[in-house]
């Protein structure tokens, strides 16, 4: 049986139509609730009793959650922290986290939310009968929300592409490589483990919007033209798989590694949650949550830091190079 919840009724009914379309043979349920209300979930869990749990529900957005880090910190952690405790209470055989890179020396509210939904899986595996585990995504190609359905709206319209960053890079992975990590690591043996697909080198932004519009049957900068608007809050210019404290261990499959990262104490978590819990009832509650969560996740630090070390590191600006500039000054027209 699959049983598929979100509190997204539009998102219900679409994943519900494509699963009939595909004649799944399963006998599917649909459930609308959201993971913040405890008592509902409950109900949920104690009615089909889950054997196996992929855990997706989060906020992805970074600028929209640095603007609501409260929001960010009820769904993304504390969301996280009820399903993971019912699936213990509950007796599931699985619990698998869906996160992503921007969990690795965060430096986006979202991030830092992802970071410690990490810890909290970690914590709650320790005497526990379920086993957990979490996958780190990079941004998965063609995603609702991801740059190149963004890019292509734009080339359609006629352009202009905006990036935020001429040396923008992120890791990409294809949507059959995301679902086969999480199916891999669902039926995998090991508990409280990171898992991190080997996505290749980090993919120019810049480059990635020029080869769009090319490909499109378009010239860049003369038919279409390419519009730098600047680093959004929470944005860094680059994206790790791994912190440097963490160690990586390959598996059997090539392009997965387990990333058994630093230790925890389940004191640590338990004062980390209390302390976020209780930055929610502070009067100023967006800044109190942000400062909470720096408090909380010793490798987040401020994107305008981060960015600023990058812009100035030679390695950075040798590996992006000038290719920008000297594209925008090759006599292409404006």
């Amino acid at each position: 049986m699959l049983v598929v919840l979100d509190y997204c009724e539009n998102n219900l009914f679409d994943i519900e139509q494509e699963l009939i379309d595909l004649e799944i043979e399963a006998e599917i349920a649909m459930e609308l609730l959201d993971v913040k209300h405890r008592d509902t979930l409950e109900d949920t869990f104690r009615k089909y009793l889950p054997q196996i749990i992929f855990h997706a529900a989060a906020y992805k957005h970074v600028p929209i959650m640095e603007r609501h880090p409260q929001e960010a910190l009820y769904n993304n952690v504390l969301g996280t922290r009820n399903v993971a405790e019912l699936a213990d209470k509950y007796g599931a055989e699985s619990f698998i986290l869906i996160s992503t890179d921007k969990a690795v020396n965060p430096t986006s509210v979202m991030g830092a939310t992802k970071r410690i939904a990490e810890l909290i899986i970690k914590d709650i595996n320790l005497g526990s009968a379920t086993r957990f585990a979490a996958v780190r995504f990079g941004n998965v190609l063609g995603s609702r929300g991801s740059v190149i359905p963004t890019f292509k709206k734009q080339i359609e319209r006629g352009g202009p592409v905006t990036i935020t960053h001429q040396d923008m890079k992120r890791y990409f992975m294809t949507i059959p490589e995301a679902v086969q990590l999480v199916l891999r690591t669902g039926f995998r043996g090991e508990r409280a483990e990171i898992y991190v697909l080997d996505m290749g080198d980090p993919v120019s932004i810049l480059e990635l919007a020029e080869n769009m519009i090319s490909l499109s049957g378009y010239v860049p900068y003369h038919d279409i033209d390419i519009v730098e608007i600047g680093l959004r809050p929470g944005e860094k210019l680059y994206e790790e798989l791994l912190t440097n404290r963490e160690t990586i261990f390959k598996t059997e499959d090539d392009r997965i590694y387990i990333d058994r990262d630093e230790e925890y104490t389940r004191e640590q978590v338990k004062e980390t949650l209390n302390l976020l819990k209780n930055s929610l009832q502070l009067s100023d509650e967006n800044q109190a949550v942000r400062n909470a969560m720096m408090s909380a996740v010793s490798t987040y630090h401020l994107a305008e830091e981060v960015n600023q070390a990058a812009e100035d590191s030679m390695e950075m600006r040798s590996a992006s190079g000038n290719h920008y500039r000297e594209y925008r000054k090759s006599g292409m027209p404006e």
